[in-house]
């Protein structure tokens, strides 16, 4: 069964940078989709970026785009989230999830439906704040 635990999560200054990280273990990250999730006070679960196992596509929400940057490195099964210009809004836990693809689009399937996510993380906080 494969397992993610994230780490890199803290406070930070509006205009920070923070780096997430989500380690793998149990099974080979190789064949999973992946993708970075955020659960802000008050409000549900939002995907935010998600990538496909070979790295090749990747999607994110509006908020984030050319701000964020999900990477993956299958070799150390580990996920990365990259977080530039970060603002009070991205104040949230930060979860790292995997999905397995449909069988037909396993190289390049990037979605990032909550309900298509079967391994989570146990969350990492980020607090954008001065």
């Amino acid at each position: 069964q494969l397992q993610l635990v994230e780490s890199g999560g803290g406070l930070v200054q509006p205009g920070g940078s923070l780096r997430l990280s989500c380690a793998a273990s149990g099974y080979t990250l190789d064949y999973y989709v992946v993708g970075w999730f955020r659960q802000a006070p008050g409000k549900g679960r939002e995907g935010i970026s998600c990538m496909s196992s070979t790295g090749g596509v990747t999607n994110y929400t509006d908020s984030v785009k050319g701000r964020f940057t999900i990477s993956r490195d299958n070799g150390k099964k580990a996920i990365y989230l990259q977080m530039n210009s970060l603002e009070s809004d991205d104040t949230a836990v930060y979860y790292c999830a995997a999905s397995v693809p449909p069988i037909t689009q396993w190289r390049d399937y990037a979605g990032c439906a909550e309900a298509e996510f079967e391994y989570w993380g146990q969350g990492t906080q980020v607090t954008v704040s001065s």
